[in-house]
C-alpha cells in the first residue's frame, strides 16, 4: 500500500510515519505539507491512501477532497484532524473521505482504521457513528452552525476558544481581513450580537470545552 501524509507539522508527520510504518501493509510512504502538494501528488502518483490533514496551507483538507473528487482520483482519503469529531468528521464523510480520526486518539486508532479501509468499510469512531445515524433520522433538526461553511465553523471555534482576529489568521493561514470577513458572515448566519452569545452557544452547543 502506498500512502501520502499530508499534514503541515514536522513533528506530527514524524510521529505518523513510525505508526505507519508499523502496518504491514504499508509499503511507501509520501510527504506533503500543504493542501496544493497534496493534490500534485494525488494528480501524478498511484496513492492508495491519504492521510488528511484539515487545517493546512494554501489549501484545506477538505478543499482536496472536493478536488479528488472532481478529478476521479480513487484515492481513499483518512482525516486527520484536531477539531471535535461532532463539528468536523460530517463534512469530511459528506465530501468523500473514508474515514476520519481525533489527532488525540491517532496512536489507538490508526491501524484499526487502515485495516477496515482494506476492507473496503469506512472508518468510524463510535461516537460519530452515533451522530451520522442521528444526523440521517433527524436531519431537520440539525443545529444551525451544521450549515456553516468550513472556514466559517473554523473562525467560530477559534473565537469561541477566546483567539483574537489575528491569531486566528495565523493560525489558519488567512489575513487579518479575510478572518474579520468570515466572522461577520457567521454572525449574520447564526444571528449573534456579540462574542458572549457565540461563546454561550459554543458552550451549550459542546463545541469547546
Amino acid at each position: 500500500m502506498i500512502v501520502l501524509l499530508a499534514d503541515d507539522h514536522t513533528v506530527v508527520r514524524a510521529g505518523l510515519k513510525t505508526l505507519l510504518l508499523e502496518h504491514s501493509a504499508v509499503s511507501k510512504i509520501f510527504e506533503v505539507s500543504n493542501g496544493e502538494e497534496a493534490l500534485e501528488m494525488l494528480k501524478n502518483n498511484k496513492i492508495d491512501l491519504c492521510l488528511l490533514d484539515i487545517t493546512m496551507p494554501k489549501i484545506t483538507g477538505l478543499e482536496v477532497l472536493e478536488t479528488a473528487a472532481k478529478l476521479n482520483i480513487t484515492t481513499k482519503f483518512l482525516i486527520l484532524s484536531m477539531h471535535s469529531e461532532k463539528e468536523f468528521a460530517l463534512l469530511a464523510i459528506n465530501k468523500g473521505a473514508a474515514g476520519y480520526i481525533n489527532k488525540s486518539s491517532i496512536a489507538e486508532e490508526l491501524h484499526e482504521a487502515i485495516d477496515r479501509l482494506i476492507e473496503g468499510k469506512k472508518y468510524v469512531s463510535n461516537e460519530l457513528a452515533e451522530i451520522l445515524l442521528s444526523t440521517r433520522s433527524k436531519k431537520e433538526n440539525n443545529p444551525p452552525h451544521l450549515n456553516l461553511s468550513e472556514r466559517e465553523l473554523e473562525v467560530f471555534i477559534k473565537l469561541a476558544e477566546g483567539k483574537t482576529i489575528h491569531e486566528i489568521g495565523e493560525l489558519l493561514f488567512l489575513s487579518a481581513k479575510t478572518v474579520s470577513t468570515y466572522k461577520l458572515r457567521l454572525f449574520e448566519k447564526m444571528n449573534f450580537q456579540s462574542i458572549t452569545d457565540l461563546v454561550k452557544y459554543a458552550i451549550n452547543n459542546k463545541m469547546i470545552e
